[in-house]
């Protein structure tokens, strides 16, 4: 696997130079992650992760979109002008967080009971039902 080079500065708000404590900075909170596995789910526009079943709080949406998009893991593309409105895609450095997500769902799938998640076709399953090996999708 390639390594790549880490950025040349630590982010001004960064607690300590550790890679975990920076990364949850970013992602660490209780709804980043969602809007992100909403994101590799094809969702696009704030209605659509507004809609998701966690009932992300809107004031709260506005300001994660806003964050990811500061850091770099989503691009934000207007799609109209009157209301202004955009649609929402993950960067490179956004994608990279796929094996992570399914990571995560692959965990809550093996230890917690009553969880599903999307099988190979994108059907949603429950989790005990779908392994990585079998085709998990994210």
């Amino acid at each position: 696997m390639k390594r790549r080079s880490p950025p040349e500065s630590l982010p001004a708000e960064a607690r300590s130079p550790c890679a975990v404590a920076c990364s949850l900075d970013i992602f660490g909170d209780r709804w980043t992650l969602l809007v992100i596995r909403d994101l590799l789910h094809g969702r696009r526009r704030y209605g659509e992760f507004a809609a998701s079943k966690e009932k992300i709080p809107t004031n709260i949406l506005a300001e994660r979109l806003a964050r990811l998009e500061s850091a770099g893991i989503i691009t934000r593309t207007p799609y109209q002008d009157n209301p202004p409105r955009y649609e929402y895609l993950l960067t490179p450095k956004g994608e990279g967080l796929r094996p992570i997500i399914r990571a995560i769902a692959d965990w809550g799938g093996q230890h917690i009971a009553g969880t599903s998640r999307r099988d190979g076709t994108g059907q949603i399953v429950p989790a005990a039902a779908v392994s990585a090996a079998a085709g998990a999708k994210l």
